[in-house]
């Protein structure tokens, strides 16, 4: 059996909340699931900007981000990273892992993708032949948003 707690997420913060509540950017655990082998399933609420209080993230943005967190994750964590997920909202991401529901192990090594983000000299995947809109990416931008994320990273886990 699975403790919320020992794996340092918040339980006052699993599950669907109140997004008037929700702050950015944030990581919490939206949930964990565990299969009938054994297997959990966890997916992460990494949220960049604040629900309906003002600019959400842009296309660019978010695709942008989203091949940073793909590669990174592939890299880090290959045999836990199962997926990442943009809000349709536009204010952040569903990351989804095998077996690894740890919040130090996960804000550890977003802190390193986020870090690498702001070494990085172009997008990864961002070339015709992997990624199906390959014009919409901007390393720009995706910097300004890891250097903005990166800076708040003591309250990361303060998601509500």
């Amino acid at each position: 059996m699975m403790n919320i707690e020992d794996l340092g997420w918040d339980t006052r913060t699993v599950g669907e909340l109140d997004h008037r509540r929700l702050k950015a950017p944030s990581i919490k655990l939206r949930s964990a699931r565990c299969g009938e082998n054994g297997d959990i399933i966890y997916c992460v609420d990494l949220r960049v900007r604040r629900p309906n209080v003002g600019a959400c993230l842009s296309s660019t943005e978010l695709h942008s981000i989203e091949h940073f967190l793909l590669a990174g994750f592939q890299h880090h964590l290959p045999s836990h990273f199962v997926s990442v997920g943009v809000m349709g909202c536009q204010t952040g991401f569903y990351l989804v892992f095998l077996n690894e529901g740890r919040s130090k192990a996960i804000c550890d090594v977003l802190e390193s993708i986020l870090a690498d983000i702001l070494k990085a000299s172009m997008v990864p995947y961002a070339s015709i032949e992997q990624c199906g809109n390959y014009m919409d990416h901007d390393l720009g931008k995706a910097q300004d948003i890891a250097r903005a994320i990166l800076a708040a990273r003591t309250d990361w886990l303060d998601a509500a």
